[in-house]
Formats: structure tokens, C-alpha cells, sequence
């Protein structure tokens, strides 16, 4: 019997490594896309301790033929992608909105907006086709307010969380399910971790495995009660928003 497919955006060794071990515990095969198949190596090995068979494909999301490609090679190979899933990242650089330099700003725009409208281009056709499938944006509050130190960050997550409505409003009848996952904490990986360094304490970021739970179940929403805004934080995080 052929498994759903899975394709991940950004299958790295934090919530990208959780999202590929909860949607292979749920049946599904994982297309892994990223920069290298080191990157997505975590990601793999989860999926596959969970029964799942796993592919890479190399893309730079900010190049968005790449990305298209990817995940036209993906669907060639492993079957049509049923979840979409974009969780790629850049580095939370604080500029202040002065400072921003031209090319900075568009290469924020083009990993979170245009790489994953590049996404949403390659696998959306064939959904409306077949009257269903998901697609997840991997978000921040970010995309809800401006920042005098991190406005880059910012100014990416607002056209995201633009994008995602816009394909929700345009497709959802078309059976397209698409959600904008606006995280709302820090979460439990290695590189937060290094940054809070002798304050990190268990329990405060935000648990990997219990947030990608939380995709699985917006993932499995019947249609005649879909969430497009999900905010997710662990019960110690203070309120940004």
C-alpha cells in the first residue's frame, strides 16, 4: 500500500527532525529538502526509526527554481506530495530598520516569501486536482508586529503569514488546507540551547515533538473546521502578542 508523502522545507535537526519523526508515526513517507543531506541527516534517521522511507533533495529556498525543482524531482520519485511543509529559517539578525541593507532585506524576503510561494507553486496544482492536501508555514508572532532590533526577521514573517492567507482563501475550496503556524516561544534545540546558555532550563523552551503534534492534528482537521492561524507556546512562556 503506497504512504502519503511528506515533504519538508527545511528538515533540520530541531522542529524539522520532530516534524519527520510525528508525520512518519502517522504514515507518511518524508521528502526531505535542504541545502545539504547533511542538514536533513537528524530528520531522516527520525523518520525512518518510525517505518518510514525517507528521499532527499537539494534546494537553496531562496532560489525558487531550486525549490520548484526539488520538489518536482520529490513527486517524480516518490509520489505525489499529499503535506507541505516550510520550516526553512534564517538567522535572527538584529539590525536596526536604518541599518537594513537592500540585499539583506531581500534575501529575507525571498527565504520566507518567495521560496515558499515557490513551494506552494510546485505541489498546489496537483492538490486542487485531487481535492485535497496541506500546507503548513512554519511561523513566528513575528509576523504580527514590527521590531525596532529584529525588523528583517519581521518584515519576512509578515509577508509570509500574507502568502499563507491569501492561498487559504484563494484554494481552500479546492480542498488546499493551509495554516499559518505562528510559534510564539523558543523552542528546545541545540542552537537555543548554545544561545541561552547558563539560563536555559528544561521545561521553559518550548518541547520540538509536542509543537510538530500540534501540525499532525492541524493536519487532520476535518474540512468543515479548519484552523489557517494556530499560535502554539509552552504554558511558561510569556505572551509576545
Amino acid at each position: 500500500m503506497t504512504r502519503p508523502l511528506c515533504a519538508i522545507v527545511g528538515a533540520g535537526e530541531g522542529l524539522g527532525r520532530a516534524l519527520a519523526a510525528r508525520f512518519a508515526a502517522g504514515g507518511c513517507d518524508l521528502a526531505l529538502v535542504s541545502r545539504g543531506e547533511a542538514g536533513s541527516r537528524a530528520a531522516s534517521e527520525a523518520a525512518r526509526s518510525a517505518g518510514a522511507r525517507t528521499g532527499f533533495f537539494a534546494a537553496d529556498a531562496t532560489r525558487p527554481e531550486s525549490v520548484e525543482r526539488a520538489l518536482g524531482e520529490a513527486a517524480g520519485g516518490m509520489g505525489r506530495v499529499e503535506v507541505l511543509i516550510y520550516n526553512a529559517r534564517d538567522r535572527f539578525q538584529r539590525r536596526a530598520p536604518l541599518d537594513i541593507a537592500y540585499d539583506e532585506l531581500e534575501e529575507a524576503f525571498r527565504l520566507e516569501v518567495v521560496g515558499a510561494l515557490a513551494a506552494a507553486k510546485a505541489v498546489l496544482p496537483t492538490m486542487r486536482e485531487r481535492g485535497q492536501g496541506t500546507l503548513l508555514f512554519s511561523s513566528a508572532t513575528a509576523a504580527f508586529r514590527g521590531s525596532a532590533s529584529h525588523p528583517l526577521y519581521a518584515i519576512g514573517k509578515f509577508g509570509l503569514r500574507a502568502l499563507a492567507q491569501s492561498l487559504a482563501r484563494a484554494y481552500a475550496r479546492d480542498g488546499a488546507h493551509v495554516a499559518h503556524m505562528r510559534l510564539d516561544c523558543d523552542l528546545d534545540t541545540p542552537l537555543m540551547r548554545e544561545l541561552y546558555g547558563d539560563a536555559y532550563e528544561p521545561g521553559v523552551l518550548a518541547d520540538p515533538d509536542a509543537v510538530a503534534e500540534t501540525y499532525w492534528w492541524v493536519h487532520r482537521q476535518p474540512r468543515a473546521a479548519w484552523s489557517n492561524e494556530v499560535e502554539v507556546r509552552p504554558h511558561t512562556e510569556t505572551w509576545t502578542y
